[in-house]
């Protein structure tokens, strides 16, 4: 066998436009617990990549990207180290967010609602169900609020800024997917 037929048959074809979006959004992830420290600021962000990563590269490397925040926040302070317990779930409720959107991406107000909705409920029954075995009840209601109701919120705002650069997106042709409109 010849090294160009191992070549193309082998080794995938690199989609350059993908893995350019794939550094930017996950260097977005990585860097932005270190600069900003504020929830209400971080959220909607990082949940505006994730939902950026699934439309531009796709739900499997979005994953990947999902995967990053949590780690970044607790190295820089955002999320505070008692919550280090809880980082598997945020990263499984970023995975849940990711896969359901990518489900229902041709709808995508539909999947950034459904999607938000289940990462918030899961996350929120994750942390009931193991807050007396991990926390103390002084911790109690300070996870409590980072994890119940501003997680929907933020996951909303996200799919809200997230719309918005793909239409920016869309209108300088950095993008080529079809069937993003105001009415879906």
């Amino acid at each position: 066998m010849s090294y160009q037929n191992l070549r193309t048959k082998a080794l995938p074809r690199v989609d350059v436009k993908i893995l350019v979006n794939f550094l930017v959004l996950s260097g977005v992830a990585t860097l932005l617990p270190a600069l900003i420290h504020i929830q209400w600021v971080t959220g909607p962000i990082v949940n505006a990549i994730l939902f950026l990563s699934v439309v531009l590269v796709g739900g499997r490397n979005a994953i990947l990207i999902g995967l990053i925040p949590s780690i970044m926040a607790l190295f820089f302070g955002l999320l505070p180290t008692p919550l280090a317990p809880m980082i598997p779930f945020i990263m499984i409720g970023n995975a849940i967010l990711i896969v359901i959107f990518d489900m229902l991406k041709n709808n995508y107000w539909l999947g950034v609602f459904v999607a938000s909705g289940v990462k918030f409920l899961f996350l929120y029954f994750s942390y009931s169900a193991i807050i007396d075995l991990i926390f103390k009840k002084d911790l109690a209601p300070k996870i409590a609020q980072m994890l119940s109701w501003p997680q929907f919120a933020t996951a909303v705002l996200g799919g809200i800024i997230a719309f918005g650069i793909l239409k920016i997106l869309k209108y300088k042709k950095f993008t080529d997917k079809p069937g993003l409109s105001e009415t879906q």
